[in-house]
């Protein structure tokens, strides 16, 4: 194992199974999305499990809780992540997971519930 990367079980979160095992050399953040034999997910969670060696706990593996899903088209940077859909709009929920309440499957381009935030 290269000591950057991370040993990793993939969950599928429903129905919900082990997918299998990665190495990864990124640190896997909820929101972000994972391909993974031919398949797309989105990560939902993360769990780290630690191992007890000579006294003190250490980094064993991460369990990441995922389900299928397509790479958003539409994604904005706000405040250094980045955000499913127009963050203009006053409806964006500013989340990597989900679009707004409003038109959550998209797209935002010519949405009829747009508004402008009156925070932008």
């Amino acid at each position: 194992m290269e000591p950057d990367s991370l040993p990793t079980e993939v969950i599928l979160t429903h129905p919900r199974q082990c997918l299998g095992r990665v190495q990864l050399d990124w640190t896997p953040q909820p929101g972000n999305y994972l391909d993974f034999e031919g398949k797309t997910y989105a990560v939902l969670e993360r769990r780290h499990r630690y191992q007890i060696k000579l006294g003190r706990y250490h980094l064993n593996n991460i369990a990441i809780y995922v389900q299928s899903a397509q790479r958003p088209a539409e994604k904005t940077l706000v405040q250094g992540r980045w955000v499913i859909g127009d963050a203009t709009c006053s409806f964006n929920a500013h989340s990597e997971i989900i679009r707004c309440a409003v038109n959550p499957e998209g797209p935002c381009e010519s949405c009829r519930f747009y508004e402008e935030s009156q925070l932008s």
